[in-house]
């Protein structure tokens, strides 16, 4: 490991927590790691990748919600994005996984040689990719810092066999249904394993707005404001009404606001475009 910058910040994640923990106190054991942080879904992971930099991913393929090759096609597209090693149970992935740019293709149980391979090969692509000037310390990050890629632009959704992607720019509307969400779409009603307070994490910044316990709503899908037979609110689209409760109806007509104030409003036509 010489002529190489010691000390890799690490990510581990897997949502089977006995594989996780495993993976993390290998890689803790491995001389170069100097850091080891966990996540127990894709998710999550995103979320801390998008406030803290890490040298390296080391990840899981099968699980809810978002895949491991997905959350890695989305870090592909950063300036500086981590390298990535994919570390799963199944050899049918590997062709997709190198071809995302992923460095290594551990199966499960992981051998200690074979990852020392990969962090051989991480050490050596990452001391190339790390900015020149030191991170400034006490959590104040350089404006070179991690950006944030554009979260979940689209989900898959399993039917029949096949997986089929579901942009975001399609759903006008979200509907809680249990642990899983129905996406409303010009095309039809699509069901997706997530919960819809997960979901709102992640589309309120682009364009979403949470309205009721049970419901989410494009705000540029929203056509006009109703009232219901019993006094409530209804937020129309084209593909139905929505329900408003009272706690949210102010910052929906804020956000509606704001949107018609950018010429946004009944920009919905617009949303399935690329």
């Amino acid at each position: 490991m010489a002529g190489l910058t010691p000390g890799l910040r690490v990510l581990a994640v897997d949502d089977v927590r006995a594989a996780l923990d495993e993976l993390c106190r290998l890689l803790r054991a491995s001389p170069e790691v100097a850091e080891v942080a966990a996540a127990g879904d894709a998710l999550s992971a995103l979320k801390m990748i998008e406030s803290t930099r890490f040298d390296a991913v080391f990840l899981d393929i099968s699980m809810p919600g978002l895949t491991g090759l997905e959350l890695a096609s989305l870090l592909s597209k950063l300036s500086t994005p981590p390298v990535i090693v994919f570390v799963t149970a199944y050899e049918g992935h590997a062709i997709t996984a190198y071809g995302i740019g992923a460095v290594d293709y551990l199966l499960k149980p992981v051998r200690p040689e074979r990852l020392a391979a990969a962090l051989t090969r991480v050490a050596r692509l990452a001391d190339t990719q790390r900015p020149a000037q030191p991170e400034p310390r006490g959590g104040d990050r350089a404006e070179t810092g991690p950006q944030t890629p554009d979260t979940m632009p689209a989900l898959p959704v399993e039917a029949d066999g096949r997986t089929r992607y579901i942009r975001r720019a399609e759903v006008e509307f979200v509907e809680a249904h249990g642990d899983y969400v129905r996406l409303h779409t010009g095309s039809g009603v699509h069901l997706v394993r997530m919960p819809i307070s997960r979901l709102q994490e992640y589309w309120e910044p682009a364009g979403f707005a949470r309205v009721h316990r049970g419901f989410l709503v494009a705000v540029d899908a929203v056509r006009e404001l109703r009232s219901d037979s019993v006094g409530g609110m209804l937020a129309h689209t084209e593909l139905g009404d929505v329900p408003v409760s009272r706690r949210h109806a102010r910052e929906l007509r804020e956000r509606l606001l704001q949107a018609a104030r950018r010429g946004e409003l009944g920009a919905a036509e617009r949303r399935g475009g690329p």
